[in-house]
């Protein structure tokens, strides 16, 4: 009889432990998930915080010059390009140098300039819409779309250049992820590196970051009496 009742008291120590080392574990667990979620909040929080940094800076200046560098490279297709640009803003006006071709907005058209073609199409843009791409959005594109994270923190030539991941929320972007460089100190975008689903990746590289320079009155003017032999393409 005692025999029996020892057993029975050693089962129920032996139950009462493993209920206790079960719930030890999933105490543990509990307590490991709210503390990476909590880090993945801060994270995100001092993403977001130098993002905003980065869109107050820009929204600062009242006119931005920047030459850049844009490379494009596929291993399996074999592909590898580079190209220079330049860019000129203030406000939602700009123009743009890149691959030959020349983009002026005045504000309400914009003006496609192809010399090799001798051609020049004209198109009215609607800048309320969230899809019409400007060289000023690309400066503050990352504000909506997109998850971000804070990335590595890298030394190149002496700057301090923090990246923060940033993952496409629609399905239907073509692209997996893009990594955004940020000058620690200026709060300037140093690069801007994209990632497609096809494993094509481009690289946009910021060579000069100029800001406030005097501009021409008529900088973002379409003069078409520089183009006289240029086939005018009227969209709008």
């Amino acid at each position: 009889m005692n025999k029996t009742i020892n057993t029975m008291k050693s089962k129920n120590s032996e139950f009462k432990n493993n209920n206790i080392k079960n719930m030890t574990k999933k105490y543990v667990l509990i307590t490991a998930l709210l503390f990476f979620t909590f880090l993945a909040q801060a994270q995100d929080k001092k993403a977001k915080d130098l993002l905003d940094q980065v869109t107050a800076k820009v929204k600062s200046y009242d006119s931005i010059i920047i030459d850049f560098k844009y490379s494009l490279n596929n291993a399996k297709e074999n592909i590898n390009q580079d190209s220079k640009g330049n860019v000129t803003m203030k406000g939602n006006q700009y123009v743009l140098n890149f691959m030959g071709i020349t983009k002026i907005f005045d504000g309400n058209k914009t003006y496609t300039i192809v010399p090799e073609d001798e051609e020049i199409t004209i198109s009215k843009v609607n800048e309320k819409d969230d899809n019409a791409i400007t060289p000023s959005k690309m400066l503050t594109f990352f504000n909506t779309g997109y998850r971000y994270s804070m990335d590595i923190l890298q030394d190149i030539k002496g700057r301090k250049i923090q990246y923060i991941k940033l993952i496409p929320t629609s399905g239907k972007d073509q692209r997996k992820e893009v990594l955004l460089g940020i000058d620690v100190q200026t709060k300037h975008i140093y690069n801007l590196i994209e990632t497609g689903k096809k494993g094509t990746k481009t690289t946009l590289t910021v060579n000069s970051f100029k800001t406030n320079q005097p501009l021409s009155k008529n900088q973002f003017t379409f003069t078409q009496s520089k183009y006289p032999n240029y086939y005018i393409n009227k969209l709008d």
